[in-house]
């Protein structure tokens, strides 16, 4: 079963979303995206390839992502 992918930014998240999350938010992705819960040996690579990809992208995302009073909402928290 494929649980859900969760947002991975504050202020939804206390503080930054560590490599193994955001690795996990790519493979539940992946899997939702490919129908495939573990992929066939012979689709195993482009499977991998498919999570590093989204994983890369997503980490580029967070660290460019500006979230208004995120700051302030931790400091003060």
């Amino acid at each position: 079963m494929c649980r859900s992918i969760k947002t991975l930014r504050p202020p939804v998240l206390p503080g930054e979303a560590t490599e193994e999350e955001i690795r996990a938010a790519a493979l539940q992705y992946v899997r939702k995206v490919s129908g495939f819960r573990a992929p066939a040996a012979h689709n195993r690579e482009v499977f991998e390839r498919a999570v590093d990809a989204i994983a890369e992208a997503t980490a580029e995302l967070l660290d460019g992502l500006e979230v208004r009073g995120a700051t302030a909402r931790q400091a003060a928290g």
